[in-house]
C-alpha cells in the first residue's frame, strides 16, 4: 500500500483545512494518507493572544518518520515569500535522513496559504521545492489539467507549482479556502498519489 504523508504547519486553520482536502485526494486513488503537523515554536500564551488555532487534531510529526512514507506533501503558510519558521525548523532537522539518502527517490509536493492575492504563493512553494531537491526527492506540482487554476470569474489561489488559498477577504477579515481551492488541493493529493503508485509499480517490475 502506497503511504503518503501530509505534513503541515497552520497558524489560523487555513492550511489545516487544505491538508484535509489533500489527504482526501490521496485516499480517492486508494493510497494511505497520514496527516501530521510540525511542532509550534510560538509560546502558548502568545499563540492564544494572537488568535492561533490551538485545537488542531493532527498528531505532531517526528523527523524520523518521514522515511516511512513513499511521498510527502508539505503545507505551509507564507512568511515574506518563504515557508513558515516552524516548517523550516522541522526540515532543518532532516540532516540525518539526508546523510543516509533516506528520502532520495520519494515524491515531494507543496501547498500554501497567503494573506493576499500576490503575497508570495509561488515563491513559498518554489523555495520549499529547493529543500525537497536537496533531499533527493522527486518534485511534483499541480498541473494545468486542474483547470480551476485558470478561472477568471473569481479570485482564487492555485498555480502549476501547487495548490494555495488566500486567507484575507480584502477588508482585513478572515477568508476560508474556497470550493475551487479545496478542489485544487484534492487534485494535488490525487496527482501525487497516482505518480507515487506508478513509480512503485515500476520499481517492483524492475525488481521482479
Amino acid at each position: 500500500m502506497t503511504k503518503v504523508l501530509v505534513l503541515y504547519y497552520s497558524s489560523y486553520g487555513h492550511i489545516e483545512t487544505m491538508a484535509s482536502a489533500v489527504a482526501q485526494g490521496v485516499q480517492d486513488v486508494g493510497a494511505t494518507a497520514a496527516i501530521r503537523r510540525v511542532p509550534e515554536l510560538v509560546p502558548e500564551t502568545v499563540a492564544s493572544k494572537s488568535g492561533y488555532k490551538v485545537d488542531q487534531q493532527a498528531p505532531v510529526a517526528s523527523v524520523a518518520e518521514l522515511a516511512d512514507y513513499d511521498a510527502i506533501i508539505i503545507g505551509t503558510p507564507t512568511r515574506f515569500g518563504n515557508m513558515a519558521a516552524q516548517m523550516k525548523n522541522f526540515l532543518d532537522q532532516t540532516g540525518g535522513l539526508w546523510f543516509e539518502d533516506r528520502l532520495v527517490g520519494k515524491v515531494g509536493s507543496v501547498f500554501t496559504s497567503t494573506g493576499s492575492q500576490h503575497g508570495g504563493q509561488e515563491t513559498t512553494i518554489q523555495s520549499t521545492h529547493t529543500v525537497l531537491l536537496h533531499l533527493g526527492m522527486i518534485v511534483v506540482g499541480l498541473p494545468y489539467s486542474f483547470k480551476g487554476q485558470m478561472r477568471m470569474d473569481e479570485i482564487t489561489g492555485c498555480s502549476p507549482y501547487g495548490a494555495s488559498t488566500l486567507a484575507d477577504d480584502g477588508d482585513g477579515g478572515d477568508r476560508q479556502p474556497s470550493a475551487n481551492e479545496l478542489e485544487g488541493a484534492r487534485f494535488q493529493g490525487r496527482h501525487v498519489a497516482e505518480i507515487t503508485i506508478r513509480l512503485a509499480t515500476g520499481r517492483l517490475s524492475e525488481a521482479a
